[in-house]
């Protein structure tokens, strides 16, 4: 597919390109990790954190989260935001809330979500975190003991967290790697394509070095034509790097010295060819000998990988959004239905236009046609039904919950708006590089503003 572009990126001048790993230099089939971590999170609520066993038989379902909604730990909600921070859909538990209501609760409010309040689910491994959070949620409005919501919502952050740390997670996945990781020859021979054109590359990723291994030895590795190794692409290799904090705070270098993930303490420069655990960026720029707006990340947190590397160190930024590939298939179904209701919503502009002008002189004492006025109040009652019938069909190509990633409502979702403000280029995966020449200049089209489209 293609690359989209934010803002001008001209690749030759980038010297040095860097990579996070799960689910941007390695794929997974998103359903299935995320009902493993539901599955397993679930079962560590019960076993560690004193949950009844009933939450243990809840089922995952896969639509009831997406990328860039938030919590409200307060009120026990999940909302997606436009990119003003306006709440425009709402959910509590498995019921949606009704517009009063929200209304009530958010029509004033602009949703900073810096207030601890709100908790953030930017990335695809927040989505079994959100869906266990709605199901949680009903099962405590139908009067199952429950914590209450901040320590609820808390308590399954926790819970993901642990299953992705105690080994619990990774050791089904490496054991049935096709059930879980999407191969994708086209990563390994963009890798070496860039390599061969002088870029240095590199790695990283939170996760530690012995799960890196395995999976790049199962993802990359096999489809390599000028490689024997996937660890002779990189010239610096970072597992466990704790972003975002990787990029905010001094920390110790760890070298790895073995393929079993022995560690020793490293002094002094890091080394070519050498892979490492921990650290920050501070020595890495440093030791980079380039400047910021020469290196080109590449990751699919919003956060972690592209917001705090722009605001930190100055890298260009590049977001690997894996559910845009869905989304652009439903937008291309749905093109002659939204073509249909543009049309029309400039027809109801022209009507209301008219109708105000009409109640102007009225207004002013003037004679008004009356006959007239209610000509143009039924075509528009009549263009509002047909608008409405069109806008449900077209909401049946989406997610039956929240809609479009990156749209909410006539507006630009918050995710969309912190992918247009932080990163550089967007993709639906790190292989469509492959279809680029290393030298390409990317140049964003010409943005219209709302003066400029009237014309």
């Amino acid at each position: 597919m293609a690359l989209f572009v934010n803002r001008l990126l001209n690749m030759k001048k980038i010297k040095v390109i860097g990579f996070d790993m799960d689910y941007t230099l390695v794929r997974y089939h998103t359903d299935q990790f995320e009902k493993l971590t539901h599955s397993l999170a679930l079962k560590q609520l019960a076993r560690h954190y004193g949950y009844p066993g009933e939450v243990t038989s809840l089922e995952f379902d896969y639509r009831r989260s997406m990328g860039g909604l938030v919590i409200d730990k307060i009120n026990g909600n999940l909302l997606k935001l436009n990119r003003f921070g306006k709440v425009k859909i709402s959910y509590n538990g498995l019921e949606q809330i009704g517009y009063r209501e929200q209304s009530e609760l958010y029509g004033n409010l602009a949703v900073d979500i810096s207030d601890p309040r709100f908790t953030s689910l930017d990335t695809a491994f927040a989505i079994s975190q959100g869906v266990m959070f709605g199901q949680l949620i009903q099962l405590k409005k139908e009067g199952l003991k429950l914590p209450d919501y901040p320590r609820l919502a808390e308590d399954i952050k926790s819970a993901v967290d642990d299953v992705h740390k105690n080994g619990s997670l990774k050791s089904i996945v490496t054991s049935d790697f096709e059930k879980y990781v999407i191969s994708d020859p086209q990563t390994a021979l963009m890798l070496e394509r860039y390599k061969s054109y002088g870029k240095k590359l590199m790695i990283i990723t939170n996760s530690d070095y012995n799960y890196t291994k395995k999976l790049l030895d199962y993802a990359l590795s096999p489809y390599l034509a000028e490689h024997d190794r996937w660890e002779d692409l990189f010239f610096r290799v970072i597992t466990l790097a704790d972003k975002p904090a990787f990029f905010k705070r001094r920390a110790r270098f760890l070298r790895i010295t073995d393929g079993q993930g022995t560690m020793v303490n490293h002094e002094g420069p890091l080394e070519e060819g050498e892979i490492y655990q921990g650290g920050w960026f501070g020595q890495l720029q440093e030791e980079l000998g380039v400047e910021g707006r020469e290196v080109l990340y590449l990751g699919d947190h919003i956060y972690g990988d592209v917001v705090s590397i722009k605001k930190t160190c100055g890298w260009r930024t590049a977001l690997v959004l894996e559910d845009l590939e869905e989304e652009m298939k439903s937008l291309g179904e749905t093109a002659e239905i939204q073509k249909e209701i543009d049309l029309l919503m400039g027809r109801k502009k022209e009507l209301e236009r008219e109708i105000n002008r009409i109640d102007l002189l009225y207004h002013e004492g003037e004679k008004t046609d009356k006959k007239k006025l209610d000509e143009l109040f039924a075509e528009t009652d009549k263009l509002n039904q047909r608008i409405s019938d069109l806008l449900n069909q077209n909401k049946s190509h989406f997610n039956p919950y929240w809609g479009e990633v990156l749209r909410a409502g006539s507006d630009e979702s918050r995710f969309a708006a912190q992918m247009e403000r932080y990163a550089c280029i967007y993709m639906t995966r790190v292989a469509d590089l492959y279809d680029y020449s290393p030298k390409t200049y990317f140049r964003p089209p010409r943005r219209l503003m709302p003066h400029e489209m009237d014309l």
